[in-house]
């Protein structure tokens, strides 16, 4: 069965297209896949590869800094203000950025924007990895 998917921000419509499956991790929810049909949903999310598995077989990964999820019959929508094909992921900076984001976390563990800052890298490295979308297999 095929669903209507798309991926806004405040500036733009970053994807539209078909999929079968829809699959992101939610706060405090973890990872969900959304196929046609599903109940009603609207979901916080947190920064995480977002994966789109589209008609023809072949699967879209996004890396999304956080924002909402909304599934609507046979229409998912993901809200995010910062959202990344993985083609366009610059993996040398998300490496550097999540280098910098730990040694803050090491002076202060408390840091709640180096705790995200490293989140956001974690899913940029997760979104171009080639195993199972996590940045440790990269």
């Amino acid at each position: 069965m095929v669903m209507q998917v798309e991926f806004v921000s405040p500036e733009d419509i970053l994807y539209s297209g078909e999929g079968t499956q829809v699959t992101a991790r939610t706060r405090g929810g973890g990872e969900i896949a959304f196929l046609t049909g599903h109940e009603p949903f609207i979901g916080s999310l947190v920064p995480c590869e977002v994966r789109v598995s589209e008609t023809s077989g072949d699967v879209k990964r996004f890396a999304v800094r956080g924002g909402f999820v909304s599934v609507n019959g046979a229409k998912v929508t993901v809200l995010s203000d910062a959202a990344v094909p993985a083609a366009d992921v610059d993996a040398a900076a998300a490496q550097a950025d999540l280098a910098e984001a730990e040694v803050a976390l090491e002076s202060d563990p408390a840091n709640a924007e180096a705790k995200m800052n490293v989140q956001w890298a974690n899913a940029r490295l997760a979104a171009i990895s080639t195993g199972t979308g996590h940045a440790a297999d990269h």
